[in-house]
């Protein structure tokens, strides 16, 4: 259907409607998604800021102790997102050195590979990393005060598990020694003073002592300074790594994602629902437009109607006189054989368009339905007897069976719905037909009628067209008997419709004809 300039601006309004409602709720959802991302970040700043404040509180002359720092570490690992963020937890913490290696790590430490921690933030399915400065623990590679911050191994680390580097005696003129605990003469320990005598910072037998972050712990004093300056260099913080799981933010995003497309579907119904409002508030409008020029056209035509029947009656009068005329010469006693002939050729043909008058007459006649008690076979029946000549003449054969039954209809259009029927099956039929009438209850309130024969019957593409006004099969039919059938069958609110006979006819079925109580 072409669509009006108006359907068009309104179709289009409520698209750009829908699409405006589908964009912005994408953006609110992705608003959603990079809110809790944000949040997300903003937990890791404070974690970050949190681990930086411990590592100070933990720090002694520049350095922590592993073996202290890592049950900190494990305790903010255990942590449930209840505390962090309702639901997941935190997977992994590494503090990473100035190459960015992990000095400590705890949780599912196989996360935080050289590959993710070369970025400072990077999102996998599962989980999230952020690689970012632990505020207070930065330093300088080459810084030598107490700024620094170095996580000192575990003795364990050099007694029973593995060393990096190897361990060698202790000799009297180590410089790096001084303090240490010795044993006196007696055997006793004696503890170094915190300031040894001599100049300020310096160890009395003039070596230059360690300052800052280069104090040893006492189970490292094995090592040279060389080694030391390189442990401590892999093991200053510079920076922390976290491994955060994403399952909230799914969680959420999919929350919100959900609820996005229920208003998105409603969206659409509404879109769809005011469309389709639109469109039949359209048809209503040309529908009730087209009823009235079909009522005026209606009005015209039923004046039409009864100017072309007062017309066909008035042109009855006219042939009648024909008619008794062309009788009256055809009975001259002088008159010759030849014009009796045509007399009675003008007879027929008067009586031809007489009969044709006739039935335009009848159906151009508007049908006023008076409903009364009628027995049904018993009208079959006289109609039966009325076209007996005809069915004599024939030598078909006329049965009527089927229940008693009566039914509500107006007396007169009934028994010409039946002669109409009727009179077309013996004009169908060839010498010694066959005629069958059978009523038959079909419901508690309605009956069935119907008309059988065994005559050439009806194509298939005529079935639908014999009820039309002047549409015949007949050489000698006016093609208004069907349709005159049809009208009083509609104006009753009874259908009829024509079938096939097995294995060769015509039947005309009769339904809903109401049973008279």
């Amino acid at each position: 259907m072409k669509l009006n300039r108006q359907s068009q601006w309104v179709y289009s309004l409520l698209t750009s409607a829908w699409l405006l409602v589908v964009v912005w709720q994408t953006q609110e959802h992705l608003r959603v998604v990079e809110a809790v991302k944000s949040g997300l970040r903003n937990r890791a700043h404070e974690i970050a800021s949190t681990l930086g404040a411990v590592t100070r509180a933990m720090r002694f002359r520049g350095a922590i102790m592993q073996e202290r720092l890592e049950p900190v570490l494990n305790e903010l690992v255990s942590t449930r997102a209840g505390e962090l963020f309702k639901s997941k937890d935190l997977l992994a913490v590494g503090l990473l050195n100035v190459d960015g290696d992990p000095v400590v790590a705890v949780g599912a430490t196989n996360i935080l590979t050289r590959e993710i921690l070369t970025e400072s933030e990077r999102w996998a399915d599962d989980y999230v990393t952020f690689v970012m400065p632990v505020e207070g623990a930065n330093v300088n590679p080459d810084s030598t005060n107490n700024s620094a911050t170095v996580v000192i191994p575990s003795f364990r680390d050099f007694t029973n598990g593995p060393r990096d580097f190897p361990r060698r005696e202790s000799r009297p003129e180590d410089t790096n020694n001084w303090d240490r605990p010795s044993t006196n003469a007696a055997g006793q320990m004696e503890v170094p003073p915190p300031h040894p005598p001599g100049e300020e910072g310096r160890p009395p037998d003039g070596g230059n002592r360690p300052r800052g972050g280069n104090r040893r712990p006492p189970w490292m004093h094995g090592m040279s300074d060389a080694e030391f300056k390189t442990l401590v260099a892999k093991r200053e913080l510079h920076g922390l790594a976290l491994a955060v799981s994403t399952d909230f933010i799914r969680a959420v995003s999919i929350h919100d994602l959900w609820l996005r497309s229920v208003i998105g579907f409603f969206a659409t119904i509404s879109a769809l629902g005011a469309g389709l409002a639109w469109r039949n508030t359209r048809r209503t409008a040309d529908l009730q437009i087209r009823l009235v020029r079909a009522s005026e056209q209606n009005t015209h035509l039923k004046e039409l109607n009864l100017a072309a029947a007062g017309l066909a009656h008035e042109t009855r009068n006219p042939l009648n006189i024909i008619r008794g005329m062309a009788q009256m010469i055809s009975r001259l006693p002088d008159a010759s054989p030849d014009v009796r002939t045509q007399s009675k050729v003008i007879v027929d043909e008067t009586d031809k368009v007489t009969a044709q008058l006739t039935e335009f007459i009848n159906y151009s006649r508007p049908r006023e339905v008076r409903r009364t008690k009628i027995a049904l076979t018993s009208a079959a029946s006289e109609i039966v007897r009325t076209l007996n000549f005809d069915i004599e003449e024939k030598q078909l054969r006329v049965e009527v069976s089927g229940d008693s039954l009566a039914i509500e209809a107006d007396e007169q259009l009934l028994r010409q719905v039946l002669f109409n029927l009727l009179i077309n099956a013996v004009q169908a039929l060839e010498t010694g037909g066959e005629i069958k009438i059978e009523v038959r209850r079909a419901s508690d309130g309605e009956a069935v009628l119907e008309m059988r024969d065994n005559g050439p019957g009806v194509l298939p593409e005529n079935r639908s067209e014999i009820f039309k006004p002047y549409f015949t099969t007949h050489q000698k039919g006016t093609g208004l008997g069907l349709a005159v059938v049809q009208q009083i069958v509609l104006a009753h609110g009874w259908e009829i419709i024509c079938l096939p006979n097995e294995p060769k006819g015509a039947i005309f079925r009769l339904t809903h004809l109401k049973i008279a109580a």
